[in-house]
């Protein structure tokens, strides 16, 4: 993004505020909640979450995610063929721990123990929303005035979105996918018109296996990752790379994470992707060696490497030094510290109101973000 320094960005959930949350949990719920309060609490929650990305001094921005109830389960509210849902499979890891696993996805707004159920044809049906979210977006951009590098606009990638439904409609899991990416396709291309950048959260790409996988070897899970990876390209054939970056991950939770797949092992199909960035956990404890694999498979040329350098699920706030380490590291291994994006690991409120980390605490870590990467940039510019 910058050849004189690291630029930092999120990954796109923010912190909401009481109020928003109590609104997003009765529309989930199906209650009615009043149009005006709906505007006005969205807009003010906004403004908020923009204004305080340029108080932290965060280069590249977003709103937050502030209207939505997640970064993937906002689908079900914009596909029609949605009906009723059924049980959620347990995560391996988890199911591994029992005890812990029940504590795990506490949260009042959303049942994550369940899974909506796709019963019909998919079409999209998601443009007053989207269009409300994008407008709303830009009207906060406006009131804050601030002078931001660039902005992005988060959407659910074609395969998370699948792992999010139930498909109890189509044929195959081939066509339950290209179905919702020919659908998603609308949304992905509405973002890109409005020049921000399209960030696409695909999570699916590195979490397919957590679920009822087992103990399968990961050539088993490939073919599903090759299939994610060419609805995607598929559905958005008409952006250009440079303005697509996409956020992998092995799931925004806190969990033992001893199942989740090396990224070693997945990244040839994950280069094969048609994007500017890629956004990949590096602070997550589990992962933290990992960055010593882009020596060994360097990036694509034309992409940026959007490392996680700040963990999501601790209210630890790192040192700035130990953020400027991180950065380093991976600067190393890329080759290159002008194709470094510095950012969190995940979204610090990917499910709303399941937040680890503490509103407060999460703004002061994305402080530290800003301030290591300031460091980082002395020493490697």
């Amino acid at each position: 993004m910058s050849d004189e320094h690291i630029s930092t960005t999120h990954i796109g959930s923010l912190p909401r505020a009481p109020e928003l949350l109590e609104l997003l949990k009765r529309r989930q719920d199906g209650e009615e909640v009043d149009d005006d309060e709906w505007h006005q609490t969205v807009q003010d929650a906004t403004e908020s979450v923009v204004r305080k990305q340029a108080d932290v001094g965060l280069d590249v921005v977003n709103n937050g995610e502030q209207p939505r109830v997640s970064f993937n389960w906002y689908v079900a509210n914009r596909l029609t063929g949605i009906g009723g849902d059924r049980d959620a499979p347990m995560w391996d890891d988890l199911a591994d721990y029992p005890e812990y696993a029940s504590d795990a996805f506490d949260t009042e707004t959303i049942d994550l123990t369940k899974q909506p159920s796709v019963v019909g044809p998919v079409e999209y049906d998601g443009a007053a929303a989207r269009d409300e979210e994008l407008e709303t977006f830009a009207e906060a951009l406006d009131a804050v005035d601030a002078d931001f590098e660039d902005t992005f606009i988060t959407a659910a990638s074609p395969g998370v979105a699948a792992a999010t439904l139930v498909n109890e409609h189509y044929d195959s899991h081939e066509e339950f996918v290209y179905a919702i990416a020919d659908a998603l396709e609308q949304e992905y291309e509405a973002i890109a018109d409005t020049g921000a950048i399209l960030h696409l959260d695909a999570p699916d790409l590195l979490t397919t296996g957590h679920r009822g996988f087992g103990d399968r070897p990961v050539e088993k899970l490939k073919p599903i990752v090759r299939l994610h990876v060419d609805a995607l390209n598929e559905a958005t054939k008409d952006i250009p790379d440079d303005r697509l970056r996409l956020h992998t991950c092995w799931g925004s939770y806190e969990g033992p994470h001893h199942r989740d797949t090396p990224l070693e092992d997945v990244l040839p199909e994950l280069y094969e992707l048609n994007i500017g960035g890629l956004s990949v956990e590096e602070a997550n404890p589990r992962h933290q060696h990992e960055y010593r694999v882009f020596r060994e498979q360097p990036l694509p040329d034309g992409w940026d490497l959007l490392p996680g350098v700040v963990d999501v699920k601790t209210n630890v706030v790192e040192h700035p030094e130990v953020v400027a380490d991180r950065i380093e590291r991976v600067a190393d291994a890329v080759g290159d510290p002008s194709r470094i994006v510095a950012a969190p690991d995940c979204g610090f409120d990917t499910q709303a109101g399941l937040a680890m980390v503490h509103p407060d605490i999460a703004w002061t870590k994305l402080e530290a973000l800003v301030d290591g990467a300031e460091l980082a940039s002395e020493r490697l510019f």
